[in-house]
């Protein structure tokens, strides 16, 4: 496992990994964009969802902090950086798997398998609204054992949650 950060002297062996925006492209196809929690990072992808799939590995849940990561798999070639690129930082969390994160607010991107032709989207980087519902949860044999994904727990649409007071 290695801490690195652009110019991608690595696997990728270029300066920014994938291509920067071309106003040129983009007619007809639909757009996702996202973006980074302080915007220096921003990318697009030329291409319509994916499916929306919950990670529950033990990566996705120490890298995320969290029970899972929700991803989405694009095209490689479809996407590209609006900006921020030279603000990218990589791990490779398990050989040839890499998870770019945003260097200034710590926020994961992305990540990929460099000989893949797709990249996953960190959905909870991703601006675009997406309707597509989850189609299913993967790696639940690495799952947190607090977090049980049938059950049916309260909702709050904002802010905190009080849990409800038991009377005896």
């Amino acid at each position: 496992m290695r801490l690195r950060s652009p110019g991608f002297s690595g696997p990728l062996g270029i300066a920014t990994p994938f291509a920067q925006a071309d106003p040129r492209q983009g007619r007809g196809m639909p757009m996702l964009t996202g973006s980074c929690l302080c915007g220096a990072v921003a990318y697009e992808v030329e291409a319509p969802p994916g499916p929306v799939i919950h990670c529950h590995c033990r990566t996705c849940r120490k890298a995320h902090g969290a029970a899972f990561s929700s991803v989405m798999p694009v095209p490689r070639d479809a996407f590209r950086w609006v900006r921020g690129a030279e603000n990218l930082g990589e791990y490779e969390s398990s050989p040839g798997k890499f998870r770019r994160f945003c260097r200034s607010c710590g926020s994961q991107v992305f990540a990929e398998r460099v000989a893949k032709d797709q990249v996953l989207l960190r959905l909870g980087c991703l601006d675009t609204p997406v309707t597509e519902r989850p189609v299913g949860h993967i790696w639940r044999s690495d799952a947190a054992p607090w977090y049980d994904p049938s059950d049916l727990l309260p909702e709050a649409p904002e802010g905190s949650f009080r849990p409800p007071v038991e009377r005896s």
